[in-house]
């Protein structure tokens, strides 16, 4: 099926818009907030849990701990005392370890109940105290840990003090009793100041978390954002938009963004030869319809143009062979005549070769994209002469780079064919600009020249063959009619619009073209 390139851009267009409204029906969020949201929420949980864990079982894990350490303490001692050796000064060294490094309170007393070593300053207050524990106290709870042969432990809470011990006592190898106390309250003390450095770290680890995620993410997602960027580029048909690389060892990222590189130059190449496929389609079907009829108003016009000139050229002709004037003088300006008449009618003839190859579609319409602005420097280099010559002044042109799709060389003609009329026409201040309109996807160009208006009935009759508003003075600079013909021609091969603009002093001729990317 045929598609015109405005049937083509709409479709894009509306592919694009409703890609839009899908992404507004979902809640549009930000990359780097959740990846924010993500590593803090699970900074958060770990620490929350780590909290949890501490508060409810680290307690529980000191008391095993100390438990371990009275039964390794009192396996300790029960060795020394089976060896003889608790008395002895080499076993201070041990023993106070044992109390120090675990923060114990020992004391041993032989059937006598004499003291035979202590941890205390006053072994005969804690020897009352295992005799509460042996016989029980009056304000004293007591929890069974572990019942052995020779020794028990037990968790006693003095509520009149409110204190909480680990307790073991039992009996030595040697027939010695032994008491091993460890407050809890330490155990507390040090599960609250680790729970409180464990939440200064978690608050500490979030701050961190969520910075090194902003840097971290900003990393990743920048380079997304600008292969969205690109992307949305491309659907609005610009292909200049390149992804480069930020680092030597590329990623998976910019692997898409090379990738997405290639694919906008498959794209611009493929857009290139669609245009030019498309517009050939359309001129194949039109040329089938048009081809009888044109060579038919060719042959006509041709006729009746070359009429005038071919009677001039015989009638002098004719003058010189019969020697109506004998002096040199004259001969020469009947051959002036008939040269110049042979040349119009031979640039006559060129013209009408062009525009029957336009209008029949064998001339084909190569579409491209170039700087329009460039193109129209170009030919005010060439007609500089004439310029000059008319005493004709350039006062507006453009020269920002601008970039159309379009048959170069078929835009070239247009734009020398105006700039020609303008010449031509140009009255009064002998004034001339050329500026740019833009206007959605298409740029019109137009070339004003200061003079007469062209009549209102006219107007619609100069893209005609061979309609010459002021045949006289058309016919004083050789115009042939047919100039603003090939550029109609040329606007139907683009399948865009031309037109002329009345103003006061002045007459604006414009054209228009698809735009490419700036």
């Amino acid at each position: 099926m045929l598609l015109t390139m405005m049937e083509i851009r709409h479709k894009i267009q509306l592919i694009t818009k409703n890609a839009k409204k899908m992404l507004k029906k979902t809640e549009k969020s930000s990359l780097t907030k959740e990846l924010a949201v993500i590593i803090s929420g699970l900074v958060v949980g770990t620490v929350i849990l780590c909290w949890l864990l501490n508060t409810v079982f680290l307690e529980r894990y000191y008391v095993l701990n100390k438990q371990s350490i009275l039964e390794d303490g009192f396996r300790i001692i029960d060795e020394a005392s089976a060896a003889g050796t608790l008395q002895n000064s080499d076993f201070d060294v041990t023993f106070e370890n044992l109390c120090a490094n675990g923060n114990i309170t020992v004391l041993i007393i032989n059937s006598n109940r004499s003291v035979v070593r202590s941890s205390v300053g006053d072994p005969q207050k804690m020897l009352i105290e295992l005799m509460d524990i042996i016989f029980g106290g009056p304000n004293e709870t007591v929890t069974m840990l572990v019942e052995e042969d020779r020794y028990i432990i037990q968790r006693r809470t003095d509520t009149r003090l409110n204190a909480e011990y680990l307790v073991l006592y039992g009996t030595l190898s040697n027939g010695n009793m032994i008491l091993m106390r460890s407050a809890l309250e330490s155990i507390r003390e040090s599960v609250k100041i680790s729970n409180q450095f464990l939440l200064y770290i978690g608050i500490l680890a979030i701050v961190v978390s969520i910075i090194v995620v902003i840097f971290v993410s900003g990393r990743v997602t920048n380079p997304i954002l600008e292969l969205t960027d690109i992307s949305k580029r491309m659907t609005e048909l610009d292909f200049e938009a390149k992804y480069h690389p930020r680092r030597k060892n590329q990623n998976e990222i910019d692997e898409l963004g090379v990738y997405m590189n290639e694919l906008s130059q498959t794209l611009e190449n493929t857009i290139s030869e669609l245009k030019s496929a498309n517009n050939q389609l359309l001129i194949d079907i039109e040329k089938k319809t048009q081809i009888d009829h044109m060579r038919k108003e060719f042959l006509s016009n041709v006729s009746h143009e070359l009429k005038t000139p071919l009677a001039l050229i015989q009638g002098y002709a004719e003058g010189l062979k019969e020697c109506i004037n004998d002096d040199e003088e004259s001969r020469n300006f009947y051959c002036e005549v008939i040269m110049d008449e042979a040349e119009k009618m031979n640039l006559m003839v060129k013209k009408l070769l062009t525009l029957n190859q336009l209008e029949s579609g064998g001339e084909t319409v190569t579409m491209e994209r170039f700087n329009l602005t460039e193109l129209i420097t170009g030919v005010l280099h060439s007609v500089e002469i004439l310029l000059a010559q008319n005493g004709i002044t350039i006062i507006e042109c453009p020269s920002e780079p601008v970039y159309v799709w379009a048959d170069e060389f078929m835009v070239e003609e247009v734009v020398t064919n105006y700039l020609s009329n303008a010449i031509h026409h140009a009255k009064g201040e002998k004034e001339i600009l050329i500026r740019y309109q833009v206007k959605e996807n298409l740029i019109r160009v137009s070339v004003c020249n200061t003079g007469d208006a062209i009549p209102h009935e006219d107007v619609d009759k100069i893209w005609t063959k061979f309609y010459k508003v002021d045949k006289a003075h058309t016919r004083e600079y050789g115009g042939s009619g047919i100039g603003l013909s090939i550029v109609k021609a040329v606007m139907d091969a683009f399948h865009r619009e031309c037109g002329v603009i009345n103003h006061e002093n002045s007459v604006e001729f414009w054209f228009e073209l698809d735009m490419g990317s700036h």
